[in-house]
């Protein structure tokens, strides 16, 4: 293509809508109120202005700029579909132009942020393979049109032809669906909330009993913060939970303020860890985890609310399920493990006796912990590396450590403290297994 033509289709392209700037603006105040909340209790505050008219400047100024600043984005911001690549151009002062070429993309998902979703809008967020900068995000467009465009990406994605007057509906089956209350009862029963607020609480008393407000305050705002965090984890964002099928993975629709439809794609998954808190076990519960492929690398980027759990809550057959959906032929338990000897308890006083390994011919699978009981499953294909690992008060008792490494998640498939001989063979063993679930079938 000639660069006069090239030039002339991203001129041409579409703009995102119009209320972006209005988005970013409000998103602008709001920082500015917080920073000025921050000021305010630590002591500093804005100079002589009443509290009041602090409270207005930040919010009239952050509102002016960021609606300034929103706009100006949006004006100098296109996006275009033609038949190779998505482009996307930006950039008021410095211009750049972002090219995804259709069989890079790996997952397209679609974010109502809170503000975004009162007025309609939704970002469009394009996972490529790669690494760091692997995502691109375009925000915002109506949520039809983001609904709209994931459907054209993805069906040129698969090498299906579309034009964006006509895109098919990916079909889409029901697997699961966790109710609001299932997950609030949910959160209540888990012990990391159950701890935090029974410190929360011992801090508070402790406060009032010794006259020390200010003394306690250190203990008292991690383990409130601890506390906002875990409702905002567990409730808000996995609310009205819902779990669908598609003919290439999973997409997940949750949230309650802010909105998200998240895909997994099944190509990406490099592991499954299956939690049982202590609480949970009796009520026979367990969570889903998942390792996906690039997704650890955007941890504390501006997508955060992307999501690593699977199912919130699920009873033992609806795990299995969608276990043996995201890795064909795995099983979450063993008839014949390999377990810790008795003579690893000096690393693990109660534990020990809860920790085993074994491997089949699809997974290697990991079990440990006795008030939060996991199961790491890794497909014998995923397995990036496999270390064997001996201390010095290890070789003393025999044992060793394998570690079958996974990419940066929630999955951590160790088999701590093993028979050291055993263990040596099961390291060989695994390396043998990823290579032959590597060969062309």
């Amino acid at each position: 293509m000639a660069p006069d033509s090239d030039a002339g289709q991203e001129s041409q392209g579409s703009r995102t809508h119009p209320l972006t700037g209005l988005v970013q603006g409000t998103l602008w105040a709001g920082a500015a109120v917080a920073g000025l909340v921050g000021q305010l209790v630590s002591g500093d505050g804005w100079g002589e202005l009443p509290i009041w008219l602090s409270l207005v400047a930040a919010v009239g100024g952050g509102l002016l700029i960021g609606v300034g600043f929103g706009f100006l984005t949006w004006y100098f911001t296109r996006y275009v579909i033609d038949g190779t690549e998505l482009r996307i151009s930006s950039g008021v002062l410095q211009k750049s132009s972002r090219r995804i070429p259709y069989e890079r993309i790996q997952s397209v998902d679609v974010a109502e942020p809170f503000l975004a979703r009162v007025l309609g809008l939704a970002e469009l967020r394009i996972e490529m393979a790669g690494g760091k900068n692997a995502r691109t995000s375009l925000r915002f467009v109506s949520l039809d049109d983001a609904r709209r465009l994931r459907g054209i990406l993805l069906a040129r994605a698969q090498g299906r032809e579309v034009t964006d007057d006509h895109h098919e509906q990916e079909e889409l089956d029901v697997i699961a669906h966790v109710s609001p209350e299932r997950v609030v009862i949910g959160t209540l029963l888990s012990l990391d909330f159950l701890a935090a607020v029974l410190g929360t609480i011992a801090a508070a008393v402790a406060a009032v009993w010794f006259g020390q407000v200010l003394a306690f305050l250190g203990g008292l705002v991690p383990l409130g913060t601890w506390v906002v965090q875990i409702v905002g984890r567990r409730v808000l964002q996995q609310w009205d939970f819902t779990l669908y099928r598609s003919a290439t993975g999973f997409r997940i629709e949750r949230g309650l303020l802010s909105r998200t439809s998240q895909s997994i794609p099944f190509a990406r998954v490099q592991g499954v860890a299956i939690e049982e808190p202590y609480v949970w076990r009796r009520l026979g519960w367990q969570r889903l985890e998942v390792d996906v492929a690039g997704q650890a690398a955007h941890d504390g980027d501006d997508s955060s609310d992307i999501s690593s759990t699977l199912l919130p809550i699920a009873d033992p057959a609806l795990a299995a399920a969608v276990l043996e959906e995201m890795v064909p032929g795995a099983r979450a338990d063993a008839d014949d493990p390999v377990r810790v000897p008795r003579r690893s308890w000096p690393f693990a006083p109660i534990g020990w006796r809860y920790r085993w390994v074994t491997a089949d011919g699809v997974a290697f699978v990991a079990r440990s912990g006795w008030l939060t009981r996991t199961t790491d499953v890794v497909p014998h294909a995923r397995t990036q590396s496999v270390e064997l690992r001996q201390g010095p008060l290890q070789r003393r008792l025999g044992v060793a450590t394998i570690e079958v490494h996974t990419p940066k998640g929630p999955v951590d498939a160790d088999g701590p403290h093993l028979d050291a001989p055993r263990a040596r063979e099961l390291a060989f063993a695994q390396l043998e297994h990823a290579r032959r679930a590597r060969l062309p079938h």
